[in-house]
C-alpha cells in the first residue's frame, strides 16, 4: 500500500557527518533518503529514543543544517543501527539547502520524484535515453520508493472505536497496521475520502484508551461490507506509537 506523501523521498545513499546536540565531535553516518519531513540514516552509534534530539548534519558541499528530530523507528541489521528520523523542527532556509543539494547532486532523483516524465528529460540531456522508460515505470518506481517510509508501518491488531465528525455517527474498527503518522483500519462501513475521524484505540495493556484524530486518505473494498481505510493523523503521535509497541 502506498502512502500519500505531500513530499517526495529522495534516495541519497551518501556518507555524511552527524553531530548530536552539544557533542564535540562528528560521527560518520550514511544518509539513505531524505525529504522535508525526515530522513533515513545508518550509523554505528545508538540514538536515544522517545525524546527530541538536536543534531547537525553535514552532507556534501555546503549542505550543512541543524534540525530537531525524533526517532520514528529503529532497526539493527547485521549489528548496524538503522533509523527513521522525523524532523520535529526544520527551518525553511534548511529546506532550501536540502533542495539545492538534491538539485546539484541527485538530478535524476529530483526529476523522477517531482515530475512523472522528468527522468526522460534528464536522460536525454545526458544522451543516455532508455526507450523502454515510460510513465508506468515512473509510477512503479515511485511505489517502490514509498515502501521506505520514515514512519514505517507495523502490523498491529487493536480494537478501535471512531466518530465520523462529518456525520456524527460512531463505528467500530480494527487496526491492520500503525505508524506514528497513520493507521490502517478494517471496517464494515465504507467512509468517504477526506472524512475527519476521532479515534480511540483499546490498548493491550488495558490502560487508558489512546485518542487520536485523522483523515481518511484512501479506501479499498475487500468484499461486501468489509473495507480497508488509510487514515493520516493530524500530527505525528510519537509518544502514542511508543505506547502501542510497549503494551
Amino acid at each position: 500500500m502506498s502512502e500519500h506523501r505531500r513530499f517526495p523521498r529522495w534516495q541519497v545513499n551518501q556518507q555524511a557527518k552527524l553531530k548530536l546536540g552539544q557533542a564535540e565531535e562528528d560521527v560518520l553516518c550514511q544518509v539513505r533518503d531524505i525529504n522535508y519531513k525526515g530522513m533515513g540514516v545508518i550509523l554505528g552509534a545508538k540514538l536515544p529514543q522517545d525524546v527530541a534530539l538536536k543534531l547537525t548534519l553535514r552532507l556534501a558541499g555546503d549542505c550543512t543544517f541543524d534540525a530537531e528530530v525524533w526517532v520514528a523507528w529503529a532497526k539493527v541489521i547485521d549489528g548496524v543501527n538503522h533509523y527513521g528520523l522525523y524532523f520535529c523542527r526544520l527551518r525553511d532556509a534548511d529546506k532550501e539547502k536540502i533542495y539545492r543539494f538534491v538539485h546539484a547532486h541527485l538530478p535524476k532523483e529530483l526529476a523522477k520524484n517531482w515530475w512523472p516524465d522528468g527522468l526522460k528529460v534528464v536522460e536525454k540531456q545526458e544522451d543516455n535515453v532508455d526507450n523502454g522508460y515510460n510513465k508506468n515505470n515512473a509510477e512503479q518506481e515511485s511505489e517502490e520508493t514509498d515502501d521506505h517510509r520514515i514512519f514505517e508501518r507495523f502490523p498491529v491488531n487493536l480494537s478501535a472505536r471512531y466518530l465520523n465528525l462529518d456525520t456524527g455517527k460512531e463505528g467500530l474498527a480494527n487496526t491492520q497496521d500503525v505508524s506514528a503518522k497513520g493507521l490502517g483500519l478494517l471496517t464494515n462501513e465504507e467512509l468517504k475520502l477526506h472524512t475527519a475521524l476521532e479515534i480511540w484505540l483499546e490498548m493491550k495493556d488495558k490502560g487508558d484508551l489512546l485518542y487520536t484524530r485523522g483523515e481518511v486518505v484512501w479506501i479499498k473494498t475487500v468484499d461486501t461490507n468489509n473495507y480497508k481505510l488509510g487514515v493520516e493523523l493530524e500530527k505525528a503521535d510519537l509518544m502514542g506509537i511508543s505506547r502501542v509497541f510497549k503494551s
